[in-house]
């Protein structure tokens, strides 16, 4: 008889309340929304210090939901530092060194040319899916909004650095916060998006702050000058060769 009755309860909540979606299926949907099929971006990057900060230019570009380029492009001492992931597999650029060095597992979540961003943040990588159990926490509105909250807890043996990570995710796939917890449960960085608006089409965060929870002052914003989904970059772009000799290429 309360079996009975529970179900009936679920059954006359409102559809709103219940998730079409599996935390998976949400989760890929806002990657995919980030990066499409394949993406072109070119980004000014804003790195702030309590008593200095700093500004530079890039171009990002993403192929499938596997691999991703990005480029420096200015100022002069910056230009051509370079990161490219093929797979799971990472490998940097530095023409002072002139050298391509690949970059072990347990490195790309370090911080990415001194900033509060990661290597995996810069490169889009979908570790959070294939590294981490995702589930559903209480849906949030904002602004009017439904918006998915997903907690996600790394598998035990997965090469990750963080305790648990929990993403807000809005109704039509726009991450809008995500927040990284170190082993004993506490904040240590928090990436919060902001002026939200259509980009070639799909809704997009222009700008993406990244906070240092435990260092007072110390944030990054990733922002946006332009961008296009769905290219067709050639092939070439995302090998080692082109990371140490890059061909000039944007999308028509």
């Amino acid at each position: 008889m309360l079996r009975s009755l529970a179900l009936l309860l679920f059954l006359l909540l409102p559809v709103t309340a219940r998730s079409e979606h599996t935390p998976v299926e949400v989760v890929q949907a806002a990657l995919d929304n980030w990066r499409g099929r394949s993406s072109y971006m070119e980004q000014t990057m804003v790195v702030h210090r309590p008593d200095w900060e700093r500004e530079t230019s890039m171009v990002s570009l993403t192929l499938g939901d596997r691999d991703a380029l990005v480029r420096f492009t200015a100022p002069a001492k910056d230009a051509g530092n370079a990161t490219l992931k093929l797979d799971e597999s990472m490998w940097v650029f530095t023409p002072r060194l002139n050298r391509v060095i690949k970059l072990p597992a347990s490195m790309t979540a370090q911080s990415w040319m001194g900033s509060d961003f990661s290597y995996d943040d810069l490169a889009k990588s979908d570790r959070i899916i294939t590294d981490y159990v995702l589930a559903f926490q209480p849906e949030e509105e904002v602004e009017g909004r439904r918006v998915y909250v997903i907690e996600a807890i790394p598998h035990p043996e997965a090469p990750v650095v963080w305790g648990k990570e929990v993403l807000r995710i809005r109704d039509d796939f726009v991450l809008l916060e995500r927040a990284y917890y170190d082993q004993q449960g506490v904040l240590a960085r928090r990436m919060v998006a902001g002026r939200i608006e259509n980009l070639d089409g799909r809704p997009y965060a222009l700008e993406l702050r990244m906070t240092d929870a435990v260092k007072e002052g110390h944030w990054t914003e990733v922002l946006t000058d332009q961008g296009r989904f769905d290219v067709e970059p050639p092939g070439y772009l995302f090998t080692q060769s082109n990371l140490r000799n890059p061909r000039a290429w944007r999308p028509r």
